[in-house]
């Protein structure tokens, strides 16, 4: 059982990982995924599938481009195409990459450089593939990147109360396209504006960026405007 602790640890712990050893997944971790991802396509209406053994959608040059080593095993996105299919896929995703660190797995987010044609994954009619999340086993548990600070992040009149700020600290650690980290947060009494303020998958960003809000500040999705 995962419980909010350590998913608040891995948070902290979680860093983007593109090359992995070549070693299956654990019995008990692909379990655990599983059940991660019936729960979020439950919930969220979302088709999202894991693939475990499947060379094949990172077996193309352009994943090599990307720097992509041995991933066998990614979460293929999918969901209706439908206005916040994005930001859902984000929020939702994110979750999922965050049970898998705590399982001892590492992860990378991945809008590109894999091929949609190539994985066996089920699009149904009215469909997309979003993205991909590679999962497996780092050869480094990844590295953190520079973050933004708090001030350029958010905005709360001071003192912000402590859960604001265990929220967005959490959020800064958020991984999102290029670094970029456009975002932007303000407490307006007791719940918070997110907005996407511009870039490459800025809205699927927003949606990682409220769930690792969500979790470190220990508020749920009511907290939102």
């Amino acid at each position: 059982m995962i419980d909010d602790q350590a998913l608040r640890d891995a948070i902290e712990a979680r860093h983007s990982v593109r090359s992995f050893i070549d070693r299956p997944l654990a019995p008990e971790a692909v379990e655990a995924l599983r059940a991660e991802v019936d729960a979020a396509n439950r919930e969220s209406g979302l088709h999202l599938q894991l693939m475990t053994d499947e060379p094949d959608a990172f077996n193309f040059f352009i994943a090599r481009y990307g720097s992509f080593k041995n991933v066998r095993n990614y979460l293929a996105c999918v969901g209706e195409k439908e206005p916040g299919l994005n930001e859902r896929v984000g929020y939702w995703g994110q979750r999922i990459v965050l049970v898998a660190q705590a399982l001892g797995l590492n992860s990378c987010w991945v809008g590109l450089s894999f091929s949609r044609r190539k994985s066996p994954a089920v699009v149904g009619p009215g469909e997309k593939m979003a993205c991909a999340i590679a999962l497996g086993y780092g050869e480094t548990p990844g590295v953190p990147h520079k973050v933004k600070t708090a001030a350029e992040v958010s905005r709360a009149e001071q003192p912000a109360p402590r859960w604001f700020q265990e929220g967005v600290r959490g959020a800064i650690l958020a991984p999102t396209a290029i670094n970029q980290q456009k975002f932007l947060l303000t407490l307006e009494g007791d719940r918070v504006r997110a907005e996407a303020t511009g870039g490459p998958y800025s809205d699927m960003d927003l949606g990682i960026v409220k769930r690792n809000f969500e979790i470190a500040s220990g508020r749920d999705h009511a907290v939102w405007l």
